[in-house]
């Protein structure tokens, strides 16, 4: 299968994890038009090798209302399976743009075979904006109740940018469905992409994708299936490298699957590469974030990592000057890796972190810096682009606006950082807790290092897992 990962619809079934996802096929010619875009699927049972089952559910042709396949959602109904999703044709609609219709296609139990139901298609209704009627998830509150479907839509009126709406309906049979009061009405977005609804011991979870704003997969908490639905303290799954990721339960676990976006320069694209994390429940509802421990176990080889001082620095971290930048450079590491850092960092630090694909005086790296004074951490890069030829026209920080960052409780004392990288891709988990997912096309010479910024922090472990 030839093409990037966009949307992903998991369904646990039959023991395994199925992973339905919009195929960006990209065609190698622009001049040939843009084709309709189907679901493709893979499954597995340990997110670390997968089967792949190809294009199931098919675009319809030029004219279907279902030209674009988009996001929706696979359910089971005893023997049988139930697959919504939104249907969009960029030739159906008016001025305002085009319309998105909800679908169905049924199966008689196998996922990678499924027969549309055209005479089930619905389309906003009055009060709602047909152009923004898309992403159906279908949940049950419990088994002897109705079945009830939100969706990403839009109020017909109002300020444009905070007209979104998580719009509700019921059904008895799932076929014919019945208008509900909206389950969330933020006031605040354009409109939530991709919701999500489950239950996880005492609390509630929506949870939706802000592409309106910080481009984030976020959530909220209730006691309630129906709200009110509260911002947890956290209330972002990753960062602006994360999106439209969707949960599953799975033999007893919570799994949140997004893609990690394709760049094409500064500027980042639609569709790129499927990312799993597993979601840890607090007991306020807060959620953290790490990676699936069956990843972890695929890289079995342990190295340790051995540091050298650059530019001056003390012979090891935690010794030496607390006024300065300090630096120390280890060997390159492979592309495909995941690397573990231990540091006892002191009081008053103003930033430490790693250094990735780094040249071998560390002035070239990817930068994963943690900064305990602002309680955040931040993906940064250098060397920085230019705006111009003279020395001092390079693209420089903004304070608190930087391209990716997740708050990050950060106290002194220790902090564990761990990094999966794959490729131009990278995954960043922070005391097992706060994750940052990343990509980066210039990847450098491949050194690791450690660095810390006015400040000191000692090593307690780093190593690298091949």
């Amino acid at each position: 299968m030839s093409g990037y990962v966009g949307d992903v619809i998991p369904f646990s079934y039959d023991g395994r994890v199925w992973l339905f996802y919009l195929l960006d096929e990209r065609p190698e010619d622009p001049a040939a038009g843009p084709g309709g875009m189907p679901w493709a699927l893979v499954s597995t049972t340990d997110f670390v090798d997968y089967a792949d089952h190809g294009v199931v559910l098919p675009a319809g042709d030029r004219d279907a209302v279902d030209f674009d396949c988009y996001t929706g959602c696979v359910i089971a109904d005893g023997s049988e399976l139930h697959l919504f999703y939104t249907g969009h044709n960029p030739r159906r609609g008016d001025a305002d743009g085009s319309y998105q219709v909800v679908c169905h296609a049924v199966s008689d139990g196998d996922p990678t075979r499924w027969t549309k139901r055209p005479d089930l298609t619905f389309g906003a209704p009055a009060g709602y904006v047909p152009q923004d009627w898309r992403d159906p998830f279908v949940y049950r509150v419990a088994s002897d109740q109705p079945w009830q479907m939100v969706l990403a839509a839009r109020y017909d009126g109002g300020p444009d940018r905070r007209c979104g709406v998580v719009a509700r309906l019921t059904s008895s049979d799932l076929e014919r469905w019945t208008l509900a009061p909206p389950l969330w009405e933020p006031h605040r977005f354009i409109t939530q992409e991709c919701p999500d609804v489950f239950r996880w011991g005492h609390w509630w979870y929506l949870v939706y994708s802000e592409f309106s704003d910080a481009f984030q997969t976020r959530y909220r908490i209730a006691r309630g299936p129906d709200g009110p639905w509260l911002a947890p303290a956290r209330d972002t799954v990753d960062g602006r490298a994360f999106y439209a990721a969707k949960s599953v339960e799975h033999d007893g676990r919570r799994f949140f699957i997004g893609w990690i976006p394709t760049k094409q320069g500064d500027a980042w694209q639609w569709a790129g590469d499927l990312a799993v994390l597993e979601a840890r429940q607090d007991d306020d509802g807060t959620l953290a974030f790490t990676l699936p421990a069956e990843i972890i176990a695929a890289y079995a080889d342990l190295q340790q990592v051995k540091l050298s001082p650059v530019d001056g620095a003390a012979t090891e971290p935690g010794q030496g000057a607390t006024d300065r930048y300090a630096a120390w450079i280890a060997d390159p590491v492979p592309g495909r890796c995941v690397i573990d850092l231990t540091v006892d960092v002191a009081p008053g630090t103003q930033s430490l972190g790693l250094l990735l694909h780094a040249g071998a005086d560390g002035e070239q790296a990817t930068i994963l810096r943690l900064e305990p004074q602002r309680d955040r951490v931040v993906l940064d890069n250098w060397p920085r682009g230019r705006t111009g030829p003279a020395q001092w026209q390079i693209k420089g920080d903004v304070p608190h606006v930087v391209e990716l960052e997740r708050p990050c409780p950060l106290p002194p004392g220790r902090r564990t950082i761990r990094v999966l990288l794959d490729g131009t891709t990278g995954q960043a988990i922070i005391d097992n807790r706060v994750a940052l997912s990343f990509r980066c096309s210039n990847l450098g010479a491949g050194h690791v290092g450690f660095f810390v910024t006015d400040g000191s922090a000692e090593i307690i472990s780093f190593t690298v897992n091949l």
